[in-house]
């Protein structure tokens, strides 16, 4: 894990926000937070109900437990076994990790490959979020690009395995593994008794409840590219997952040009369609964060996917700082940057 610190720093600086604009009212309980790193960034529990500091040990025990199972960046890992054995047999998994990689099968479907777990060797190529990164050579990628293939994973639910097809094939579940430890981790703080709290895991933000007055979370999207707290927009949830992705988070330059990590599965370079970012509201952030990769997919494909969705909100930011959002968020989002235009 070590090796991607000093860019988890610049990724964690770099994602949206959870603000609290209007403070919580004199009766509250003062918040029970803490910070650490996992999951290549650094994860922030905070709670707002009276609650001994256990719930916070346990919130973080169901995080690191979910690293521990699915980090390709762990040797022991359930996942890096699965890429060990790629070609060979088939790897024991727990209930969790099959959980996870079959929604990454299913958001993969619905994406139209756009998500795709195993891009795992190109990722590996580029090594963007690391001190070795670098930009691969045209023979190099499409070497490794027909590795990429999630219909190459196989499942076998009666023994609980799972396998990848072909020799050098590995999974790299970073863009939904956070999600799902959100996830966990409010599954636990509700257990014991949790009723007003958020989860931010690097920018993956979850929000239990409503803040203690009753009025909804107000979490600001980070404006690209910008000091973390600059914000474009602010929105209001409750009860909801906040998930980005976006240019910005992490990346490298060489040449002039910048090379940043949402990687075209079909093409094995950073995805060039002009957009910044894309942001995914909806109840369960494992969820929100496999949609927030519609990214990939761009502006027009990627809005009439999510407007095809129940429950699913976003908000589509492009490069030239025109702000999309769907009919959901009418009301709920408001524009705080006068640079940025709202144009729906």
């Amino acid at each position: 894990m070590d090796k991607r610190i000093t860019s988890t720093v610049l990724f964690f600086m770099a994602f949206i926000v959870a603000i609290l604009l209007s403070g919580c009212s004199a009766k509250s309980t003062k918040p029970l937070s803490r910070t650490q790193f996992a999951l290549d960034t650094y994860c922030t529990i905070t709670i707002y109900d009276p609650m001994p500091q256990k719930v916070l040990d346990d919130g973080f025990k169901s995080i690191k437990d979910i690293e521990n199972k699915m980090s390709a960046n762990i040797k022991s890992s359930e996942v890096s076994r699965i890429n060990e054995y790629a070609g060979i047999e088939p790897v024991k998994v727990s209930y969790d990790t099959l959980y996870v990689i079959k929604k990454a099968v299913y958001f993969a479907d619905l994406e139209k490959g756009y998500f795709d777990v195993t891009i795992g060797p190109i990722v590996n190529l580029w090594n963007i979020g690391t001190d070795k990164a670098r930009v691969p050579s045209p023979q190099e990628i499409k070497d490794k690009l027909p590795l990429v293939n999630y219909k190459g994973i196989v499942f076998d639910d009666k023994n609980r395995t799972i396998m990848l097809k072909n020799k050098g094939m590995s999974i790299d579940l970073g863009g939904i593994a956070k999600g799902y430890a959100a996830d966990k981790a409010a599954e636990t703080l509700k257990a014991e008794g949790v009723k007003h709290a958020i989860i931010n895991l690097g920018g993956n933000v979850l929000t239990i409840g409503t803040k203690p007055d009753g009025h909804p979370w107000r979490i600001g999207i980070q404006t690209p590219f910008k000091p973390r707290g600059d914000y474009l927009g602010i929105v209001e949830v409750s009860n909801k997952a906040v998930v980005t992705s976006g240019v910005y988070e992490r990346y490298f330059e060489k040449n002039g040009m910048l090379y940043h990590h949402l990687l075209n599965p079909f093409t094995g370079y950073p995805t060039d369609n002009h957009l910044y970012s894309v942001t995914i509201i909806t109840d369960k952030s494992v969820d929100a964060d496999a949609l927030s990769k519609t990214f990939i997919m761009g502006l027009d494909q990627g809005m009439k996917l999510v407007k095809s969705l129940k429950g699913v909100q976003a908000i589509f930011v492009t490069d030239d700082k025109q702000v999309y959002i769907t009919p959901g968020l009418k009301g709920s989002f408001k524009i705080t940057d006068p640079s940025y235009n709202l144009k729906n």
